[in-house]
């Protein structure tokens, strides 16, 4: 394994783990059916979503570290490909 496959490595179990440690912290969302069929109480808009909020920036973390893990899965596998060529 090349230094670049190896410290590919280390950056994707990085974002793993927070992801991971990410998505363990934000609060679930249990509306469920429930809220689909009674017409529950909806705050996404002006409410609880603004975008400075603790649950906006946790999604915004966990959105930015799943980009990075796929691009980095994506790159690392073009570049064991090359290597091994």
């Amino acid at each position: 394994m090349s230094p670049i496959e190896i410290g590919a490595g280390v950056v994707l179990a990085l974002c793993s783990v927070i992801i991971i440690l990410v998505v363990l912290v934000q609060e679930s969302k249990d509306d469920g059916l429930t809220s689909a069929i009674g017409g529950g109480y909806n705050d996404s808009f002006y409410g609880k979503n603004t975008g400075n909020t603790r649950d906006a920036k946790l999604n915004r973390m966990t959105r930015n570290a799943a980009i990075v893990m796929f691009i980095l899965t994506i790159a690392v596998s073009i570049i064991h490909g090359y290597l091994n060529k």
